[in-house]
């Protein structure tokens, strides 16, 4: 049982399963790690103007393309970098996301 009282009535199934995930076993959680926090930041500036349920289901896309959220890996991504993530469709696709998620990364 999920302590969130909405995720019993979502469908279909595969809704409720990763709503329940993350709300269980990551919102509302401290980290203490700089690159889970950071990666925390990615997810939050690509759902700006889209629903949190279409991050979570490009999450995992989203640590492939940015280096398992590495901080000092991301810092040092190049041009071509830019090309790619812009080109990868398992992440939100929008220059100026790509770039914040690349400058903050560089400024951390």
């Amino acid at each position: 049982m999920s302590y969130c009282s909405a995720i019993p009535n979502m469908q279909p199934e595969e809704r409720k399963v990763l709503h329940k995930n993350y709300h269980d076993n990551h919102y509302g959680f401290p980290i203490h790690d700089d690159n889970e926090l950071f990666g925390r930041l990615i997810l939050e500036i690509n759902q700006a103007g889209l629903s949190w349920e279409t991050i979570l289901k490009k999450e995992e896309g989203f640590r492939k393309a940015y280096a398992n959220f590495d901080i000092n890996k991301v810092a040092s991504f190049t041009e071509a970098d830019r090309e790619r993530l812009l080109q990868d469709t398992g992440i939100i696709r929008n220059k100026l996301k790509v770039n914040a998620a690349i400058e903050n990364a560089k400024t951390i």
